[in-house]
C-alpha cells in the first residue's frame, strides 16, 4: 500500500508505531516487519504526496534506530585497520541501481546468514541521476530492508564518487565545487557517514612534477574534507575516501599516493585545527568501471595487477595510518580474484555493474520489461551510441541507464519475481563474501563501530 496523505498514514501506524515529538516508538515489531515496513518504503519512494513521502521517510530512519539498525562510521574500524589491529578481510562497498528495497533485503540476508561484519551500501553522484535516487530515498530503502530482514547493528551508507566533472570545472570552477559540496550536505542530512571524495579527475599529468599533477586534487580533497568535520554530527567521525587515480585510466604509483598525502595534509593544517583526514585511498590498478564490453556484448579480461594494490595498501597503512588502497569497477572480475583481495590487504572494494547484469540477465525478469527497458535505451539514448559500437556493446554500456525511467514497474513486479531475483542476488551477496573473508566478522566491528543518537526533528504535521 502507498499513503497518500498523512491522514492514511496515522492511521497506517496505529498499534505498531508511535510518534512522541522526535522520537518513534515500536510497539509491535512482527507487524512492522509483516507488512508496514512495506508499505512505509513504498511511501517513501513512490507517494505522490511530498509531505507524506518525507514523514515515511522519517519514520523508517526513526524506527530503524528504535530497533537497533543505526546509521554508522566505519572510520573507528578503519582507524584500527590502519593501526595493524584488524586485519584479513577486505570490505565490500555495494552500489544498488535497480530494485533497491529487494536487493537491500538479500544483502541483509546473507549477512544474517554468515554474521557478516562490515558491508557498505553506497551509490555515485552518476548514479543519483541515472537511477532517480537521492540520498534520502536510498538511505530509506536500505534501512527498511534492515528492518525486514531483521538485521540489528550498524548500517554504513556511504557517498561513493562524489567527483568532480573536469570539464564543468574547466567552464565554471566555482559552480561545479558547490555542486559537489551540495550533495555532500544533502548526502550528510540522509545519513550517509562514509564519504569518497574524488578529485581524482583533475589531477594534470602534464605538469612537470607529480606533486604538480597532483595539487588541484589533494587541495581540493582537503576543502571538502574541512566542509565534512564542520557538519558531521556530534559524535560520528565521518570516514572519508581520496582518490589519486581515476578509474580507467594509468596505474596509481607509490610517488601519486606521497604526492597526494603529503600535499593533503599540509592543506588539512593550514584550518589551524586539528582535523582527521581520510581513511582510505582510491587507486587505479587497471580495471575499469562496468568492464570493457566485447562486440558479442562479452566482458574483457581485466588485467589488474595485483602486486601494485598490495605495495599501494601497504605504503598507505604504514607511512600515513590509512586501512589500505580502495578497488574500484571489481564486479565484473573472474570469480577466482576476489580471494586475492583480503590476501593482499585490500581494504575495500567496490561493486556494482556484477549485480545489474544479474537482474538484467536473469531468467526471472520478465522478458517483457526487458524488451520495453531496451526499446527506450535504443530510443531516447541512441545519441550516446560510438560508430564502433555493435548493438550489444551499446546495450551493455547504457543499460544501466534504464533503471531509473522504469523504478516503478521494476519495484512493483510480480511476487514470485522479485523473490526469485531476490534469490539470486542473495547468493551472489553470500559469495562475494566468503571470498573477502567477512564472514564472521560481526563481533569484530561492534567492538570498535558504537550505536551515536542523532537527532532527527520530525516532519511538520505528522504529529499533528
Amino acid at each position: 500500500m502507498v499513503f497518500e496523505n498523512l491522514d492514511q498514514l496515522r492511521k497506517g501506524l496505529e498499534g505498531i508505531l508511535e510518534t512522541a515529538g522526535d522520537d518513534v516508538k515500536v510497539f509491535d515489531e512482527e507487524k512492522l516487519r509483516g507488512s508496514l515496513i512495506d508499505d512505509l518504503i513504498y511511501t517513501a519512494v513512490f507517494s505522490s504526496d511530498e509531505e507524506t513521502k518525507k514523514a515515511a521517510r522519517w519514520l523508517i530512519r526513526q524506527a530503524g534506530a528504535a530497533a537497533g539498525a543505526f546509521l554508522a562510521s566505519i572510520a573507528p574500524l578503519y582507524e584500527a585497520m590502519g593501526k595493524g589491529e584488524v586485519k584479513g578481510f577486505t570490505v565490500p562497498a555495494i552500489n544498488i541501481r535497480a530494485l533497491t528495497y529487494e536487493t537491500a533485503k538479500a544483502v541483509f540476508r546473507a549477512i544474517l546468514k554468515d554474521r557478516v561484519g562490515p558491508v557498505l551500501f553506497e551509490i555515485a553522484r552518476s548514479e543519483i541521476d541515472y537511477t532517480l535516487q537521492r540520498p534520502e530515498e536510498y538511505t530509506s530503502a536500505v534501512l527498511a530492508a534492515a528492518l525486514k530482514a531483521g538485521y540489528r547493528g550498524p548500517i554504513f551508507m556511504q557517498g561513493d564518487h562524489f567527483q568532480m566533472n573536469a570539464k564543468k570545472f574547466a567552464a565554471n570552477p566555482d559552480g561545479e565545487i558547490k555542486a559537489v559540496k551540495d550533495l555532500i550536505w544533502e548526502a550528510l542530512d540522509a545519513g550517509f557517514y562514509n564519504i569518497d571524495i574524488d578529485t581524482s579527475t583533475l589531477v594534470d599529468l602534464s605538469k612537470a612534477t607529480v606533486k604538480e599533477q597532483q595539487r588541484t586534487n589533494f587541495t581540493l580533497a582537503a576543502e571538502f574534507t574541512t566542509m565534512i568535520r564542520d557538519l558531521e554530527p556530534e559524535g560520528i567521525t565521518v570516514s572519508v575516501g581520496g582518490e589519486i587515480g581515476e578509474v580507467g585510466g594509468k596505474n596509481s604509483t607509490i610517488e601519486e599516493l606521497r604526492a597526494f598525502m603529503d600535499g593533503y595534509l599540509e592543506e588539512l593544517e593550514k584550518s589551524g585545527e586539528s582535523l582527521k583526514g581520510i581513511s582510505k585511498i582510491s587507486v587505479q590498478t587497471g580495471t575499469t568501471h562496468g568492464g570493457v564490453p566485447l562486440p558479442d556484448g562479452s566482458i574483457a579480461e581485466v588485467n589488474l595487477d595485483f602486486d601494485v594494490l598490495e605495495k599501494l595498501s601497504a605504503f598507505a597503512r604504514e607511512a600515513y595510518g590509512l586501512s589500505g588502497a580502495v578497488q574500484h569497477g571489481a564486479s565484473t572480475l573472474p570469480e577466482e580474484a576476489f580471494d586475492r583481495f583480503p590476501a593482499i590487504g585490500t581494504a575495500e572494494i567496490h561493486l556494482a555493474t556484477g549485480f545489474q547484469n544479474l537482474i538484467y540477465d536473469s531468467p526471472n525478469l520478465p522478458a517483457a520489461l526487458r524488451d520495453k527497458i531496451y526499446a527506450y535505451i535504443r530510443t531516447e539514448l541512441a545519441g550516446e551510441k560510438k560508430d564502433s559500437d555493435t548493438e550489444d556493446q551499446f546495450l551493455y554500456k547504457t543499460r544501466k541507464k534504464g533503471f531509473g525511467p522504469f523504478k516503478r514497474e521494476l519495484w512493483h513486479l510480480p511476487a514470485d519475481a522479485l523473490a526469485a531475483l531476490g534469490g539470486e542476488l542473495e547468493e551472489r551477496f553470500a559469495f562475494l563474501f566468503r571470498k573477502l573473508n567477512v564472514t564472521g566478522t560481526e563481533e569484530t566491528v561492534r567492538k570498535y563501530v558504537k550505536p551515536v543518537a542523532i537527532p532527527l526533528k520530525a516532519p511538520a504535521g505528522l504529529n499533528g
